[in-house]
Order: structure tokens, then C-alpha cells, then sequence
């Protein structure tokens, strides 16, 4: 019985960071959203007795992911800054 309450209070967090992800005006706030997805996403099939599955969503789908937006992020704010700056 427990194991489906925190199945599916897992699935409703993880609904609401995709909502989150998707209709948030900031995108900080939207790339934080996704890489907590991933993270629960990994919980999730770590609970459903696929831990090489956990483990590469932990890793691609919440770390590396979210670091790769953030630096393209990083990227074009820095690029818009130069444009600023030479006009």
C-alpha cells in the first residue's frame, strides 16, 4: 500500500515540475523544473527495480542535462551583452 502512495505522490510531483517547466516566464526557474523531473524520474525507477535505468537518468537526464542548459544559457547572455556593448 505504501509503495503506491509514494508511486503516486512521486507521478504528481513529477507532473507538476513538467508544468512547471513548461509554463514558467523564467527560464532559470523552467531548467531547475526539468532537472528536478529528471531527479524524480530516477527515484521513480529506482523504486521499480531498474537501477541502471535510475542511474543514467540521474546522471544524463538531471546532471548533465541541466548543466548543459545552464551553460547555453550562460552563453547567450553573454553573447547579447557583447552585441550590446559593440552597438
Amino acid at each position: 500500500m505504501s509503495f503506491l502512495i509514494i508511486t503516486v505522490l512521486l507521478g504528481a510531483v513529477m507532473l507538476a515540475m513538467a508544468f512547471i517547466a513548461i509554463y514558467h516566464k523564467k527560464l532559470i526557474v523552467a531548467v531547475i523544473a526539468t532537472g528536478a523531473l529528471g531527479l524524480f524520474a530516477s527515484i521513480l525507477y529506482l523504486l521499480l527495480a531498474a537501477p541502471d535505468v535510475a542511474m543514467t537518468e540521474a546522471a544524463i537526464g538531471s546532471g548533465l542535462t541541466t548543466i548543459i542548459f545552464f551553460y547555453v544559457l550562460n552563453r547567450i547572455r553573454t553573447d547579447a551583452k557583447e552585441e550590446e556593448n559593440e552597438a
